[in-house]
């Protein structure tokens, strides 16, 4: 009896599935799912972009998937992505409510915040944070050459040795927001900031591999001590150490003399105290978080990844970056590079399309019932923007699979940004720290490229351009060759 009821409940279990999975009305195409994976099993476990390629060549430029009985919605192309994320962007500018990252940090801060009054009050509070402290000025320059002062230094006790740059990258940009989200920087070898830095990372690997995957599409798991649990492990201490510093800053801040955003964003709880609001400690942590993980990994990716087509196409660095250019480095700052200097403008760009930092972006939710191109988006359905598909779409790109500068650069030599570069989103969640990434790539990497020639070790064999698949894409480890160009001048030169 007992037997027979455990059957009965498991296939009533089981139809519910297969109720669940089947394709809404008039849904975008796409491969046939199957129960309780969705169409998972058909996607690559270490890459799964060539199956998204094969797909988008099967079924069109917008298709439909199953994240187990999820539905989804795959946008390839630069215009089917624009139409949904800009012309469409408040129909589409959710998150999923259902992924662990969004469990984990309680959907609060920016980037998993779903859309609504929090999420635009402090994506509003953090653009104005920003740019108040800088952003796109010459005080956040100094930030920016205040910490490539320290990656010059390494760089000049590393010359004539094989190293690799990946952790100094990634200390360096960590250093940067956190000076301007901490109101300081930390030593390299400082514990707190290598504690941060390994709890962001550790909980990082998490959130995108496949335990994340498996608590999403079946949360009867949720319940058993699987690796998932230790994500929340983690945040939990990425939350402890950042609330030793803010009620350190709730000790010694003074009102209307705001050192850093945190001291930015209790003043702004203050003035809100007697309101209904949503700026409270835990949001505070979440967006500090948010700032923090997101300002370090795509930038140090991109330094890496430019690093090593700088060493492979060396007429760039020994004549364009490396000669008259880096010479007025002295003087040079953002405006020079937006109005003289388009081949490095060109060069950057080019860097971060090729990096391709976020293949998939964040994914979005449909806010409420819409239709795309045609086809019905029921409120709810993932909507999964393909950016690598706009960032190597042929029709858009003079040299779309290799790297060229040409890219950016009409016929005169003047820089154009196609409407396909899109490595940062776009519409209303594009990410923060754009603008923030673009000064400091080309202040680090002109900084560096003026005191320094970077090269590829003889006995390295041949250079790997290939990138490895994560939440975030990155070039695969390596080493190089640092020589000084002047020997005897110091960095101090730079500045």
């Amino acid at each position: 009896m007992l037997t027979a009821l455990v059957l009965l409940c498991l296939g009533a279990f089981l139809l519910c599935l297969q109720f669940r999975i089947r394709r809404p009305k008039n849904f975008p195409p796409g491969p046939t799912p199957v129960l309780f994976f969705g169409n998972l099993l058909q996607l690559d476990r270490t890459n799964p972009l060539k199956d998204f390629d094969k797909f988008a060549q099967r079924y069109g430029s917008i298709y439909g998937l199953f994240i187990g009985s999820q539905p989804a919605v795959v946008l390839t192309g630069q215009k089917m992505i624009r139409q949904a994320l800009i012309t469409q962007a408040a129909e589409f500018a959710g998150r999923s409510d259902n992924m662990m990252i969004s469990h984990v940090t309680n959907s609060k801060g920016v980037i998993m915040a779903n859309y609504g009054e929090s999420w635009r009050e402090h994506r509003c509070f953090a653009l104005t944070t920003l740019r108040n402290f800088g952003l796109g000025k010459r005080s956040m320059e100094q930030r920016i050459l205040k910490e490539v002062k320290y990656i010059c230094s390494h760089l000049e006790e590393s010359a004539g040795k094989s190293i690799d740059l990946e952790h100094l990258y990634h200390q360096a940009a960590s250093n940067i927001i956190a000076s301007i989200i901490f109101g300081s920087r930390f030593t390299y070898k400082d514990e707190y900031f290598q504690t941060l830095i390994t709890n962001i990372e550790k909980l990082t690997k998490i959130v995108i591999g496949q335990w994340a995957m498996l608590y999403e599409i079946a949360p009867v798991l949720r319940i058993f001590r699987l690796p998932f649990c230790k994500a929340f492990h983690y945040f939990a201490g990425i939350e402890n150490h950042i609330l030793k510093v803010v009620n350190e800053h709730k000790k010694s801040h003074v009102t209307g003399e705001p050192r850093d955003l945190i001291d930015c964003y209790l003043e702004e709880m203050e003035k809100r105290a007697d309101q209904r609001s949503t700026f409270d400690d835990s949001q505070l942590v979440t967006l500090l978080f948010d700032l923090f993980a997101a300002g370090t990994e795509t930038t140090s990716n991109t330094l890496r990844t430019l690093t090593l087509y700088l060493m492979t196409h060396t007429h760039i660095q020994g004549k364009e970056c490396g000669g008259r250019l880096m010479k007025s480095l002295v003087i040079v700052n953002m405006s020079h590079l937006r109005t003289e200097m388009p081949y490095v403008q060109a060069v950057i760009h080019e860097g971060q399309r090729v990096a391709d930092i976020v293949p998939l972006s964040m994914f979005h939710t449909a806010t409420t019932n819409a239709q795309l191109w045609g086809y019905n988006i029921p409120k709810g359905t993932i909507i999964i923007p393909y950016l690598s598909s706009a960032l190597r779409e042929e029709s858009q790109w003079k040299f779309p699979h290799e790297f060229n500068p040409q890219n950016f650069l009409n016929d005169k030599g003047e820089f154009v940004k196609p409407d396909a570069f899109m490595p940062f989103s776009a519409g209303s969640r594009v990410c923060l720290g754009e603008n923030l990434a673009r000064m400091e790539l080309f202040l680090i990497l002109l900084t560096v490229l003026r005191r320094f020639r970077l090269v590829w070790p003889e006995d390295a064999g041949e250079p790997d351009f290939k990138l490895i698949y994560g939440g975030t894409q990155s070039v695969k480890p390596y080493r190089l060759t640092v020589q000084l160009r002047t020997p005897g001048q110091t960095c101090k030169s730079v500045y």
